[in-house]
């Protein structure tokens, strides 16, 4: 049974207010995710802030271009410091994203920690090595330029 773990980060030239009212609204989810997902939020009454126990249903296309239902639950919340997603309904045994942020020199260091289980067991565990990780890299990569050209890039200040 094999537990996993996949870590980002990425420093943005934004104030934690910016940030956060950004990040803590799920409608901008869709801004941030590749169109190869086929991402669509289905839930009907969405609040424009996430809150715990909050529930987000969506339809998702990981693979071959069969939608999925995928259920989260924000399960616990901290204003302007980090959030966290669980699945209830998915292609995962776990999943389990943290998202952080804290304030650093010039912006804003966002951190994201996902806990994830594939279904299956061994056969999960090849999963991931054949094709989980990397689209795990290909989301975050694309939400890394989304997340440029919606906020700037950030500028190391030099010593």
């Amino acid at each position: 049974m094999a537990v996993f773990q996949y870590f980002k980060e990425q420093r943005i030239p934004a104030s934690i207010d910016e940030v956060w009212e950004f990040i803590s609204d799920p409608k901008n989810l869709s801004k941030i995710t590749p169109d190869s997902m086929g991402f669509e939020i289905t839930t009907p009454y969405l609040s424009e802030k996430m809150y715990p126990g909050m529930i987000i249903t969506y339809k998702v296309s990981p693979m071959l271009n069969m939608k999925m239902t995928w259920v989260t639950e924000i399960t616990h919340v901290k204003e302007k410091e980090y959030f966290v997603d669980e699945q209830r309904e998915g292609p995962y045994k776990t999943w389990h994203h943290e998202h952080w942020i804290k304030e650093i020199d010039g912006g804003v260091m966002m951190e994201d920690l996902i806990t994830y289980q594939p279904p299956m067991g061994f056969l999960g565990k090849a999963a991931n090595d054949l094709f989980i990780r990397k689209k795990l890299d290909e989301i975050f990569d694309y939400r890394r330029l989304a997340m440029i050209e919606i906020f700037g890039s950030f500028k190391e200040k030099s010593a």
